[in-house]
């Protein structure tokens, strides 16, 4: 069987753990390890309060080499003040004196409590026991990312496979996430491996463009956490000549990567907390790419329209009441509404369909809607979920 982990590129080994920072018992603390290095780039939460783990790994991002990444679940380590700096920088050294490497040579990232010092005697044993679990294998991998994960019901993984310059490159990520996410960075923790040959700019570039294109398109609930960070890694022994401009080579991989992330956002959302199914909201005829943007996000975290959509009812009213109620510019003689493939509303008015038929669209485990603003040529998307009972009662139960 292939493996499909993190693990899956040339030169990465993983390892997850069980250290005692989750009151469940179970896995709370992972490590990424490229023995021979790696170049590094991230995407950080855009919230103005950050953990100290996004503080450091800011800081951290910036040096020619990476080795590892140490992550824990359990604790996000944020509004901690100075001594949740000092731990997490501790993270960074207490691995890199493993693996005999600077210390900024290491990247953190935490995930969980909020305001909760971390228990750092548990943490150091965890960090000790995982670098003695070190390995290469799928296992590997996948114990690494159940290490990541919180509210999430499942683990969360893609792993893509093509031919760049006749060498095959291989990229593989992860990622957790299932509550207290808004584009602008989603609430996520996504750690991506390649071995694809790639200049560090272009491989900022790249990550960049991804999550814009997937995490940064998914809404749950609409906040933003002060964790959230996508870090990627490239060993570069894919074989590959080395890509240092944006032409084919680099396109192919961008696109590849892209379909990564939009993969592990879909993961996301049919887990997002009490979620029962996810949508897709295409936006079309806008009169600028940032319109098209702020209405298919309004419709997507539009509570009503997730509710309906729970409720599988074809309720195409308060699409269009979203859509409307945003701020951005349309043309209400020319707005027009589809639920996958039926017409609700075009041209501004109600069209004779069947309820019946557009309920089982919506009941599916995904389904798209496309409104078309009639404003002018610009397009974008947002992925969404609805809103069940069950997300009210994991937040009202979720010790913060």
């Amino acid at each position: 069987m292939a493996n499909n982990t993190i693990t899956a590129p040339k030169d990465f080994l993983a390892a997850g753990v069980r250290c005692g920072i989750k009151k469940s018992g179970n896995h709370d603390l992972g490590l990424i390890v490229c023995p021979a290095s790696a170049k590094a780039a991230a995407v950080f939460t855009t919230n103005k309060i950050t953990s100290a783990a996004v503080e450091v790994s800011k800081r951290h991002i910036k040096s020619a080499t990476v080795y590892a990444v140490v992550v824990n679940s359990g604790n996000a380590n944020a509004c901690t003040g100075q001594l949740g700096i000092k731990n997490a920088i501790k993270m960074c050294s207490e691995t890199a004196g493993f693996l005999v490497v600077d210390p900024h040579e290491v990247l953190v990232a935490s995930t969980g409590i909020i305001g909760e010092q971390m228990p750092m005697k548990a943490v150091s044993a965890g960090i000790a026991d995982a670098v003695g679990q070190l390995a290469g294998s799928a296992v590997a991998g996948m114990s690494f990312t159940k290490a990541i994960m919180t509210t999430d019901t499942k683990p969360k993984t893609a792993c893509r496979r093509v031919e760049i310059s006749g060498k095959r490159v291989t990229i593989a990520g992860t990622a957790k996430g299932a509550g207290m996410i808004a584009p602008n960075m989603a609430t996520t923790l996504c750690f991506i491996t390649t071995d694809a040959a790639i200049t560090k700019p272009l491989l900022a570039k790249a990550i960049r463009l991804a999550i814009g294109e997937s995490l940064n398109k998914l809404t749950v609930d609409g906040h933003q956490s002060t964790n959230d960070t996508a870090i990627i890694l490239t060993s570069g022994l894919a074989g590959n000549p080395l890509i240092v401009k944006q032409g084919p080579a680099y396109k192919k991989f961008a696109n590849a990567l892209i379909d990564l992330c939009q993969d592990l956002a879909r993961q996301m959302a049919l887990d997002a907390e009490g979620a029962t199914r996810m949508f897709k909201v295409v936006v079309e005829g806008a009169a600028t790419k940032a319109d098209a943007a702020k209405a298919a996000r309004a419709v997507a975290n539009y509570d009503l329209v997730k509710c309906a959509i729970h409720g599988g009812d074809p309720n195409w009213g308060r699409i269009i009441c979203a859509v409307g109620s945003c701020g951005i510019k349309l043309n209400p003689n020319r707005l027009s509404c589809t639920i996958g493939d039926i017409a609700v509303f075009r041209n501004g008015r109600p069209v004779k369909f069947s309820p019946k038929r557009v309920s089982k669209i919506i009941s599916r485990k995904e389904h798209t809607i496309t409104v078309n603003l009639g404003a002018g040529k610009f397009s974008d998307f947002c992925f969404g979920c609805d809103l069940s009972k069950g997300y009210v009662t994991i937040n009202a139960d979720y010790h913060t």
